[in-house]
């Protein structure tokens, strides 16, 4: 099972789910406490804004990122959920949901995936540089790409609510 929250709900998140892997999506200068039941080997930190063109003076999401997150989800063995988390829970953090089904699901249909991803979270909006790069890497041709543009923007919020989604 795959959660995702903000960094806001990250401990309580990882404490409610019995969660030993995490995946960080954050500017590279927060402040950030690992949660003290995550070995530092279980714990993935991307440092990226979240931008979706390049901006001097910022990071944003590469390649380099995308490869860093495959390899780590293709790593975690599952015994146990995965949370991913960003700032807010609603960009870096959902677009890295979407690619990690997307990686973990290679003969599942983009769009059901994408539709999967709208029916848990009403404000899950996907940074668009992150699916585009993830799209590339798994070789998808562009179809998460408009699977994502067809669910739409999510709901304006300050903070995304958590939800989960089984990988399945």
């Amino acid at each position: 099972m795959i959660h995702v929250c903000s960094l806001a709900k990250l401990h309580e998140t990882v404490e409610q789910t019995g969660a030993r892997h995490v995946i960080t999506l954050i500017n590279g200068g927060t402040v950030l406490t690992r949660p003290s039941n995550v070995d530092p080997t279980n714990h993935l930190f991307l440092g990226i804004n979240d931008i979706a063109e390049e901006i001097e003076g910022l990071v944003a999401p590469g390649e380099a990122h995308m490869l860093e997150l495959f390899e780590f989800v293709r790593a975690w063995p599952r015994q146990t959920p995965l949370v991913i988390h960003c700032y807010a829970g609603i960009s870096r953090s959902t677009a890295a949901a979407y690619a990690t089904l997307c990686a973990l699901l290679p003969d599942r249909d983009e769009m059901e995936l994408a539709q999967r991803l709208r029916h848990a979270s009403p404000t899950a909006t996907p940074n668009p540089r992150i699916v585009s790069l993830a799209d590339a890497a798994l070789k998808r041709e562009g179809r998460m790409v408009a699977a994502i543009h067809s669910i739409g923007r999510g709901a304006d919020a300050f903070e995304g609510e958590p939800f989960s989604l089984p990988v399945a």
